[in-house]
């Protein structure tokens, strides 16, 4: 849906429904944006924003501002209609009044105000305004201007006519509460990421983010003509594209919009993003399901007409077609159903039935018109499809045995005593050296250790049988014990705490970076779950007077000296790995679990795409925009040996 389409129904007072009170938002507000992290903090942006996108969906908004100000407040512009401002017959008072302190109150649950809407859980605007220290809404309605202004969810004034208008829209600024907010300051780059992903998926719309605050002045425009066509070329930006073509299919099914936008490149990795009325759906659900069968069908017609597949051999699994794709599907669909307060997963079976139809005609279509690229695609698939059956093989050897067959287990595994999961945990080492230190160091109860011999395989840049043929990514996967992809089961993990111990510098990093790549591509549930951790060693030891301190960074050391004086007595050793340290530093300092500092991995649902960009940037074989990558964020390193 294009914002030239508007939608031809009446906006006015009576079309905002009322559903339910505000009462409970304050006293818990998790359970209307999930958490008062960060996470729901930038949830408040979102909400505002979502609202507008709608009217951009609905055909009356083309341009959203959103500056970050000074005193850490939000403002939000659009140049939509403006919300309505006469007097709601069933509450008696405004229709902005009724948006902002009413929940569930909006033109999106069956009133006729727009046909599709997206919002995060739909309750929008009033959450917003429950769970901000003060909140002010200025409207450009029918030639006039409108103000009023809310506190602690409460409006402190009416809604007040203070001028004439020749323009339409909404303007909100808010403050979150800090006594219900972990975490108050907003994240520029969180923000840029999330609407960057919302003009990407409303062609046509501009979306511009500004920040105000002293010393961090940014800004920058979001505006794709193209839409999800441009964002599939921007996640393929690190790659080298199989074919110069996206693959475009655009379609309406009774009242379900369907867009979809892929295109293969040369590298092993799967990457398709599903999106229902601008809403990220992470766990997929019918629209994908539909995505999938309908490529899978396609591509499997096409080859064994042109005789790329013979009648004896066995069709491309969805898996073989789908190697290397970088693939959007996005509908628009009036009334959707999602399993789940947080909307991951769509479940409208008709949604299932439009994305098929409309995929597999205009698929046909297009590999009939470009032959040499479906033959490039079918090549593709054919050699994944051979990379697998060797790889069934190398994976039949890493599964995991019974716990009485225990000696299926990496032979160089120190494994701990302890058979329940819970207690148990594994530090994959880097180097004989550390691992020697840390088998001596550890709790033979309950620290597992498994060394690692030199830089593990860069999964980014293999397939699935070399992966699996590689001997320190297999001693892995044997000892975690929950197999990779199709065969991975979480209940099967045998360690709940898997620490990468790496030394802290440059290569340290980098063997960190390339384990983290393997999990994330393979078995990304641990990370989602929350079992993978990063242990952080210590960089410097100071003695003085038999005294000993260890610092983890250089602010740490430059405390400590402070405290203890600068002067010659002072003995600073600079650890330069793992290796240096003798046993009983090592558990001192980094395995001790009363004194360890361990960072857990985590993975947001929210940027999945942004993360697989990323990852392709520092691990693939593009060196230009892994140059732009590190150059934008060398600012964010730390403690580099160089």
């Amino acid at each position: 849906m294009d914002l030239e389409t508007k939608v031809e129904q009446e906006y006015g007072a009576d079309q905002i429904q009322i559903l339910e009170g505000l009462e409970a938002v304050r006293k818990r507000p998790g359970m209307y944006i999930g958490t008062t992290s960060s996470r729901g903090l930038h949830h408040l942006v979102y909400e505002i924003v979502d609202n507008s996108v709608d009217e951009a969906l609905a055909g009356y908004c083309t341009e959203i501002n959103v500056f970050i100000n000074p005193d850490n407040s939000i403002t939000v512009i659009d140049n939509g209609r403006g919300i309505p401002v006469e007097n709601n017959k069933k509450k008696g008072i405004s229709t902005v009044e009724v948006v902002f302190t009413i929940l569930h109150a909006g033109g999106k649950f069956g009133g006729g105000g727009y046909k599709v809407s997206g919002g995060l859980h739909g309750v929008g605007a009033s959450v917003v305004n429950a769970l901000s220290n003060w909140l002010e809404v200025t409207v450009n309605h029918d030639g006039h201007r409108y103000f009023q202004r809310y506190e602690k969810g409460a409006a402190v004034s009416e809604l007040k006519r203070i001028g004439d208008s020749d323009h339409t829209g909404t303007e909100i600024t808010f403050l979150p509460d800090d006594t219900i907010f972990e975490e108050t300051v907003f994240d520029y780059d969180t923000l840029k990421r999330r609407l960057r992903e919302m003009a990407f998926l409303t062609k046509g719309l501009k979306i511009v983010l500004t920040d105000k605050r002293a010393g961090m002045e940014r800004k920058n425009e979001f505006h794709y003509k193209g839409g999800i066509i441009e964002y599939v070329q921007y996640l393929n930006k690190a790659t080298q594209p199989l074919y110069p073509n996206i693959i475009y299919c655009e379609g309406l099914v009774g009242e379900v919009s369907v867009e979809v936008a892929m295109q293969h490149n040369d590298g092993y990795n799967e990457n398709c993003y599903s999106f229902v009325n601008n809403i990220n759906t992470p766990e997929g659900g019918t629209h994908l399901a539909g995505f999938k069968n309908a490529i899978t069908k396609t591509f499997n017609d096409y080859a064994r007409k042109q005789k790329m597949i013979k009648d004896s051999e066995p069709n491309l699994s969805g898996e073989d077609i789908r190697e290397g794709l970088t693939a959007i599907i996005s509908i628009k669909i009036p009334e959707p159903q999602f399993e789940g307060q947080t909307k991951q997963k769509l479940g409208n079976s008709e949604a299932r039935g439009a994305v098929d139809s409309v995929v597999s005609e205009q698929l046909t279509y297009f590999l009939e018109q470009n032959p040499v690229v479906a033959k490039m695609i079918v090549e593709k698939s054919l050699l994944a499809q051979r990379a697998r059956d060797a790889a069934r093989k190398a994976r039949d050897l890493t599964r995991r045995k019974t716990a009485l067959e225990s000696l299926s287990l990496p032979g160089k595994l120190a494994d701990c005593s302890d058979r329940n999961p819970e207690n148990c945990e594994i530090y994959i080492v880097e180097g004989d050296s550390a691992g020697g230190s840390a088998k001596t160091a550890r709790s033979r109860a309950t620290q597992a250790i498994l060394p690692l011999r030199g830089k593990i395989l860069n999964v980014e840049k293999a397939r699935l049988d070399h992966i699996l043929s590689n001997n320190e990514i297999k001693a892995m996967i044997t000892a975690f014990g929950t197999g990779i992809h199709d065969d991975f089961d979480i209940t099967k993990l045998r360690y709940h705490k898997i620490i990468i111990m790496t030394d802290a510098d440059v290569d340290g990093a980098h063997i960190a970076t390339l384990l983290l790549t393997f999990l994330y591509r393979f078995m990304p549930e641990l990370i989602k779950q929350g079992y993978v951790y990063l242990a952080m060693p210590p960089l410097y030891k100071i003695e003085k007077n038999k005294q000993v301190w260890y610092a983890y960074n250089d602010d740490e050391l430059n405390k400590i000296l402070i405290d203890i004086g600068r002067d010659s007595s002072n003995k600073i050793q600079r650890y330069k790995g793992l290796g240096e340290m003798d046993p009983e530093q090592l558990w001192e300092t980094t395995m001790d679990p009363e004194k360890r500092i361990l960072k857990r991995v985590n993975i947001d649902d929210e940027f999945l795409s942004e993360l697989d960009v990323t990852f392709t940037t520092l691990m693939g074989d593009e060196v230009e925009p892994r140059r732009e990558f590190i150059e934008a964020n060398a600012k964010f390193a730390e403690n580099l040996d160089i």
